[in-house]
């Protein structure tokens, strides 16, 4: 994999991660807070999912993939409760976890089977 792929995938989680932060905080602030209970739980899951995936990235881990593929669910979860509601601050945000599905899609296609585990550091420098 190019580190090429590694940084956009970095970028993108960090970016998707700040978004989230946002979104759950807005939510919050909303007038009925209640109604918003799970996006802002899938904000905050898939915030930190993306910052976790961003240091495995940064490391160039031979496991990165497996962190990636949970980014893509976790995303892809958020996103979708995120276009449900029409604020602007879980439109940004559903953007921004679709960007970051999309970005670690790539690497969570080398998921390692059951006893064949990475021993090095993949990342093609």
């Amino acid at each position: 994999m190019s580190r090429e792929a590694h940084d956009a995938a970095s970028e993108a989680c960090h970016a998707c991660a700040d978004a989230c932060d946002r979104c759950a905080v807005a939510c919050v602030a909303e007038p009925q807070p209640k109604v918003l209970a799970r996006c802002i739980e899938l904000d905050m899951d898939c915030a930190q999912i993306c910052r976790l995936a961003q240091g495995f990235l940064a490391r160039g881990s031979p496991f990165d993939s497996v962190v990636c593929a949970a980014v893509v669910v976790l995303c892809d979860a958020c996103a979708s409760e995120c276009e449900k509601h029409r604020m602007s601050h879980c439109l940004e945000c559903a953007a921004a976890c679709r960007r970051a599905s999309k970005a670690c899609s790539w690497i969570a296609q080398r998921i390692p089977r059951t006893g064949d585990a990475p021993t090095g550091t993949h990342v093609d420098h």
